[in-house]
């Protein structure tokens, strides 16, 4: 991956500052290095990252989804943007944890909150309208893999047969505007609403890709994730929608794990992506395991 040389000086440079600012590192961010800066009395997320071609992040789609959630009230608004940069409003709130997600309460919350997303972004994002097909990322991850001579080739026939299994369990589709990465961490309450950040992978897919990655991300119960499929489509679920869900779910595993093993090869930030793939490895083997029982 392709980072700035040196992310902090390009933060301190941007031309949208009025006068001496403060800076300090904000943790997380795995695509990108954040900062949280003040300036004249306001407070600020600076987000520094350029394209990833082997993640698929186009950061132009990225300000687009920003900006369009922005004008939808579902993030915050974007102050100033240029290459390679973003500059956010900063929301006085608390970064949901996996724990705060699996909490009934919380998870009332953000049903409406999704479907809101889903809905209505589009109506206000300009532009070439993105797609994110996971089991097209998960394709196009293997030939990333197979040119970076990944020491997990020997597993991608495997891997792969399990994809075309679940792609063709998931059929036809229902499209809208989705987050694509409903991490814990993508969440902040700031005790009156949910904010939704963070727009790396947006774009239009099935609504059960968002679900089923909230669920996998959160580690979700299975009533949990019957109840959160329930209140979304609010309407009982059958068997077939259920063994949908359940196939995305896996794939939203599978490509959150062949992830980490791109990372492995192309990333320099300091996260131990081994132990994440293995993490997510075993829990998508169990996922699929859950599929093929249903």
């Amino acid at each position: 991956m392709q980072h700035p040389v040196n992310p902090e000086a390009l933060a301190a440079s941007l031309a949208c500052w009025s006068g001496p600012i403060e800076l300090a590192p904000l943790p997380g961010g795995l695509t990108n290095t954040n900062f949280l800066v003040e300036d004249g009395g306001r407070k600020y997320v600076v987000r520094i990252g350029g394209d990833l071609k082997v993640h698929g992040i186009v950061r132009s789609i990225e300000l687009a989804a920003s900006r369009a959630a922005a004008a939808a009230g579902i993030s915050p608004i974007v102050v100033h943007a240029e290459p390679g940069a973003m500059v956010l409003d900063y929301i006085e709130g608390r970064t949901l944890t996996p724990e705060d997600i699996r909490d009934p309460r919380m998870l009332a919350r953000l049903v409406p909150l999704i479907r809101h997303a889903h809905r209505d972004i589009p109506r206000f994002f300009r532009g070439p309208a993105p797609m994110f097909w996971p089991f097209q990322v998960i394709r196009d991850y293997t030939h990333t893999l197979e040119e970076g001579e990944s020491h997990y080739l020997p597993m991608l026939v495997r891997l792969l047969d399990a994809a075309d299994r679940l792609e063709t369990a998931v059929g036809p589709i229902e499209l809208v505007f989705g987050h694509n990465d409903l991490l814990a961490a993508n969440f902040i309450d700031d005790g009156t609403r949910v904010w939704l950040v963070d727009w790396d992978y947006a774009g239009f897919n099935s609504p059960l890709f968002d679900l089923g990655g909230l669920a996998s991300n959160n580690s979700l119960t299975p009533a949990q994730g019957e109840w959160l499929l329930e209140h979304y489509l609010d309407r009982p679920v059958d068997d077939s929608c259920r063994r949908k869900a359940l196939a995305m779910q896996a794939a939203s595993l599978l490509r959150e794990t062949m992830w980490s093993m791109v990372s492995e090869i192309h990333s320099s930030l300091p996260v131990d992506y081994v132990a994440y793939t293995h993490e997510n490895l075993r829990r998508f083997e169990a996922a699929l395991a859950a599929f093929e029982q249903a």
